[in-house]
């Protein structure tokens, strides 16, 4: 059976009107989830609103939202009134340019969905849509009401289809000066930088989902399964502590595992103390004035 669309509309580019449909690319309805049960009934469990203050029960009726000014001070809006804010929406994508694939930083992205034609008139549009995107190497950036929300999308060509991502708005992007303050400024010793090159080289590959897997899924099935068959859980062990590792020591047994050539030239020069090329000196003059007498 076909999935069911989460929205349809239009994806307009200028005077190019292609009737679209959104579809759902990633979902977690597949994750195992839990129901909080009361131990003593074995009866599932509800939540329920209850004043902050009295203890009471609040019905849905009287539930209304508040803004908080200050502490227990709020402006307090009904749902009416939250309702009038909501944009209207004319069911519209409007693509507002188009940019270089390169141009958008990742961490804008939100949540994608499969952008697909939503009747045979489409097909066309779609195509000519699809296809210059891929010839031009951009992406269309556009806006369009999702939800009761304004969203911003990056629609990009994806095989035979569309794939429209909604992206954060900028206030909604924490700057990264912020996270990264604390990190000092540190030159990395040559030989550090070609292990880890050796070590980069060796292990570049192709990015396969497949190969990846969600364990504590796979473990929480095992947990499930055990408890039906009536199989005693074993408590995780602690784990061990961490060990210091001296990071060139840990490169170079990585490289070594890999196969990495000796480290050559100037790079190669500075793995050598000081006083032992000088003792080696030493005893090389030392050996040609023993032959010489």
């Amino acid at each position: 059976m076909a999935p069911r669309a989460n929205w349809k509309g239009v994806l307009k580019i200028a005077e190019v009107s292609c009737p679209v449909a959104l579809f759902t690319a990633a979902s977690t309805s597949e994750r195992i989830a839990f129901h909080t049960i009361n131990r003593a009934t074995g009866h599932r469990v509800h939540r329920q609103f209850v004043d902050g203050v009295t203890g009471r029960p609040v019905e849905r009726d009287d539930q209304v939202k508040g803004y908080e000014l200050a502490q227990g001070d709020y402006v307090v809006l009904t749902p009416e009134e939250v309702a009038s804010a909501t944009p209207a929406s004319d069911k519209t994508i409007s693509v507002a340019a188009f940019v270089p694939c390169a141009d958008i930083d990742d961490v804008y992205f939100d949540r994608p969905y499969y952008l697909a034609p939503s009747d045979r008139a489409a097909q066309e549009p779609y195509a000519l849509i699809r296809d210059g995107l891929r010839k031009t190497k951009t992406v269309a950036i556009g806006q369009a009401v999702l939800f009761r929300r304004v969203r911003i999308l990056l629609i990009r060509a994806a095989g035979e289809g569309l794939v429209a991502t909604t992206l954060n708005f900028d206030y909604e992007v924490r700057p990264a000066a912020a996270a990264f303050s604390d990190i000092p400024d540190m030159k990395i010793k040559d030989e550090m930088l070609e292990l880890a090159g050796h070590i980069i080289r060796m292990k570049t590959g192709t990015f396969d989902p497949s190969t990846f897997e969600d364990r504590y899924e796979a473990a929480l099935a095992d947990l499930v399964k055990a408890k039906l068959e009536g199989r005693k859980i074993a408590a995780r062990k602690p784990p061990k502590p961490t060990k210091v590792v001296d990071l060139m020591a840990a490169l170079r047994e990585s490289a070594a595992a890999m196969g990495a050539p000796r480290p050559s030239g100037r790079a190669a020069g500075k793995t050598r103390s000081g006083p032992d090329r000088a003792g080696k000196s030493a005893a090389r003059t030392a050996a040609s004035r023993r032959k010489a007498g």
